[in-house]
């Protein structure tokens, strides 16, 4: 009996862990409707990097895009940006905001 309580309670624990890594940071979220109407990641690169940015990394985080990257004045940020427009939203460095729509 103690053992399946044991067990259960490492299984919800685990489920909870699993679940909050799962979601978004909560530092921005989108209304971004169904993912078959957002422009490609390819598209946001080229467009960032037209205004002078280097892209290290771009994920989707909160139903953004994340960009991890070097704005054209030389910082390194974290950027959000909206997956149907590319509008730019938040811009980050250290827990320091840059930009903020």
């Amino acid at each position: 009996m103690i053992r399946k309580i044991l067990i259960g309670t490492f299984a919800a624990a685990v489920l909870s862990l699993s679940a909050g890594h799962a979601g978004a940071t909560g530092r921005m979220t989108c209304e971004s409707g169904d993912q078959s109407t957002w422009k490609t990641r390819d598209q946001l690169i080229e467009k960032v990097k037209s205004e002078g940015w280097q892209v290290r990394r771009v994920k989707v985080d909160g139903r953004c895009y994340e960009l991890y990257g070097t704005t054209p004045e030389g910082d390194r940020v974290e950027a959000y940006f909206h997956p149907v427009t590319l509008e730019k939203l938040l811009v980050a460095r250290r827990g320091q905001i840059l930009f903020r729509k």
